[in-house]
């Protein structure tokens, strides 16, 4: 069964796009109780520019709305080579060296890592373009789908349908959509879930509210998504996880 012609929406796989950041990590950290406000200063202050120096862009960091001890944030590379390049350099570095003991003392779990990369080449990434300096406003919120295969181009497309008139009905924009990335991880020291197919949304809300209402409805029903998968070959292997996600004072967001 073919998916129909998205209507109304601008088509993501359109125009030809030349990614900033092809490698892109999406973390999840659990943290001790009452410590997020601490380990944000620490990071906002000692962790932005000395990773982009050495090769990486911090694209945001975020509170979980729904978790008071879970910070997320997102990190891109130019490729999987540099990605090794730019960690050993940052994690061996002084900066690092100094503020480690402090930063994972406020740490439970930093192991919860994706390995992503853009869903097609043509997928334009908003989040590649986001500038640090404005005040941070508005609601980030990101969709993890797990599958029980990879997700193919007819997989993504199918999902655009669904994902975008969804964030027009709440105002919502696209601001990036990424599935696994298969090649093994060049820098073992720091974990990643490996053998672990995704896709992964972002949208973008001006209004928290709006971001709100589109997290209330996935988590209510995901039939839709089984749908996806049933006509493409993927399926949903567990419910998906829902991030409701505010910046950090110097996010890019």
């Amino acid at each position: 069964m073919q998916t129909p012609p998205l209507k109304h929406h601008p088509n993501p796989m359109s125009n030809a796009t030349e990614h900033r950041c092809p490698v892109i990590e999406l973390r999840q950290y659990t943290l001790r109780p009452g410590q997020r406000d601490t380990l944000i200063t620490l990071f906002d202050r000692e962790f932005v520019e000395t990773q982009e120096t050495v090769g990486m862009q911090v694209l945001g960091q975020f509170r979980d709305l729904d978790d008071a001890d879970r910070l997320v944030w997102l990190r891109g590379f130019k490729g999987m080579a540099a990605r090794a390049a730019a960690l050993a350099a940052f994690y061996g570095g002084p900066v690092w060296q100094a503020h480690r003991d402090a930063a994972n003392a406020t740490m439970l779990d930093s192991d919860n890592v994706l390995l992503l990369r853009p869903a097609s080449a043509n997928m334009p990434m908003p989040i590649e373009t986001w500038r640090r300096g404005a005040p941070p406003a508005g609601a980030l919120l990101a969709l993890v789908c797990p599958l029980s295969t990879a997700p193919d181009a007819r997989f993504v497309a199918s999902f655009m349908h669904t994902w975008l008139p969804l964030l027009a009905r709440h105002r919502g924009t696209l601001a990036g959509c990424c599935v696994t990335e298969p090649a093994a991880n060049t820098f073992p020291s720091l974990p990643v879930r490996e053998g672990e197919p995704v896709l992964v949304a972002l949208a973008r809300f001006e209004a928290p509210e709006g971001c709100e209402r589109v997290a209330a409805e996935l988590r209510a029903s995901h039939d839709r998504l089984d749908r996806i998968g049933t006509a493409t070959g993927a399926r949903l292997v567990a419910p998906p996880q829902v991030l409701r996600l505010a910046p950090t004072p110097r996010s890019r967001f």
